[in-house]
């Protein structure tokens, strides 16, 4: 596969058309709720997701056999993405889309204070210094907000967590043996681990099906199959065609073209303040990310 230096317009197409499938599955594991309790909807979508990449490795030839060095880091990747949706999942079902997205997408945030500590090469540079309290402001601005909609500590909360645990995966592909597999062996891995622990806790988060109906088991295959599978395989294609770092830019989208779907797709309502914490988030993580420029 051609490596490309530079952004062209195909990668641009593709990863503004991912961004917003990312935001548009937040409005539907919202949705889904309805039908599925937020735990059991985790686990079936985990399960299904093990089903699709069984067929999509056997059609393309990819090996199941992993590194004995990386399996360890393997499982806990499993765990971190188990934690991930159990409390993004649930964090959903008790906030808004919007509010749990710009906490969630605060992602680079803790990604880059992690890295600061864990990583010894990550200086700390004035313009990331910024980035960080920028980003960090916003999310203060987002917890504070508890007027209008739906509005829960618990499931704010939640979002700050599940962003950690998204952190804490892509520190560990980054730094671990876990860095040299293919991206399939490093998503199936998630998938398998997290899929029976998920199963497994959801009889203790309530009854595990609610008023289920069609449109909720359709949420569900949209996620199993558009976001769980070829959705993040086709992120991971994208990573090894186009720079990091062009590609981390447009995630940006993703909890904008959130908020915006919450409000017109489910009429939430949405502060002024939560439109001041999306865009000190958004600068802040666009200031963490960027290059410095060369002398």
């Amino acid at each position: 596969m051609e490596r490309k230096l530079d952004m062209d317009a195909f990668g641009a197409a593709a990863l503004t058309a991912f961004a917003l499938h990312l935001a548009f599955n937040q409005v539907v594991i919202k949705v889904t709720a309805g039908g599925f309790s937020p735990v059991f909807a985790a686990g079936i979508r985990s399960a299904g997701a093990v089903l699709v990449l069984i067929v999509w490795m056997y059609l393309r030839g990819v090996s199941w056999r992993m590194p004995r060095a990386a399996l360890p880091w393997a499982v806990v990747s499993g765990l971190l993405f188990a934690f991930e949706f159990m409390c993004l999942y649930n964090a959903l079902d008790l906030s808004t889309v919007s509010r749990s997205s710009v906490i969630f997408y605060s992602m680079p945030l803790w990604l880059a204070l992690a890295s600061i500590v864990l990583l010894p090469e990550e200086r700390m540079t004035r313009r990331k210094a910024l980035g960080l309290a920028l980003a960090f402001s916003g999310v203060v601005i987002a917890l504070a907000e508890r007027g209008g909609g739906q509005v829960s500590w618990a499931g704010d909360l939640l979002a700050v967590c599940s962003a950690m645990c998204w952190a804490g995966i892509a520190l560990v592909v980054r730094v671990t043996p876990l860095a040299d597999v293919p991206p399939e062996q490093q998503l199936i891995s998630q998938v398998l681990v997290s899929a029976p622990i998920l199963l497994l806790l959801a009889p203790f988060f309530g009854p595990l099906l609610r008023d289920i109906q069609p449109i909720h088991v359709a949420g569900m295959a949209f996620q199993i199959i558009a976001v769980a599978s070829l959705g993040f395989l086709a992120w991971f294609w994208l990573m090894k065609r186009y720079p990091a770092n062009s590609v981390a830019s447009f995630s940006f989208i993703s909890p904008v073209a959130s908020v915006l779907l919450g409000w017109i797709l489910l009429g939430e309502q949405i502060a002024a303040s939560i439109w001041v914490a999306l865009v000190l988030v958004a600068a802040g993580i666009t200031l963490i990310n960027r290059k410095p420029k060369r002398v």
